[in-house]
């Protein structure tokens, strides 16, 4: 476990810039592999790969909005056949519903008139026997 229990001042300082030491000499070693031409090359490889992935990516969502702006086209040219061809169904029933009640008031009119014919030849015939009648 512990080497030993009495350790001095001096070897404790000693330990510590042992330690110190080290760790110093780990960072110079992790920043001297760290600007390795391997390590730079990995890195610019890494990037590389985030670039066209990223690339992908937005190519994926420029495609996806071509298709759904195609679709909203397609839907509201759609929805605009529709509704004309509603406007004309009601145009065509509004203009039968028109046809059938000038027809219905051109029958009144003529029933109209038969009726006034046959008023008139009554009141006619009457008046014609009152004078035959003198």
């Amino acid at each position: 476990m512990n080497r030993s229990k009495n350790t001095s001042f001096a070897d404790r300082l000693s330990a510590a810039a042992d330690a110190k030491k080290t760790q110093l000499e780990r960072a110079v070693l992790a920043r001297s592999e760290a600007e390795s031409p391997a390590a730079v090359e990995r890195r610019a490889a890494r990037e590389a790969v985030r670039v066209a992935r990223d690339a992908r990516i937005t190519e994926r969502k420029a495609a996806k909005l071509a298709i759904q702006a195609r679709q909203a086209a397609a839907l509201a040219a759609a929805q605009t056949a529709e509704a004309a061809a509603r406007e004309a169904a009601l145009k065509a029933e509004q203009e039968a519903r028109d046809a059938e009640f000038a027809e219905q008031t051109a029958r009144e009119a003529a029933l109209e008139a038969e009726r006034q014919a046959a008023r008139d030849a009554r009141y006619a015939a009457r008046k014609a026997r009152k004078r035959k009648g003198r």
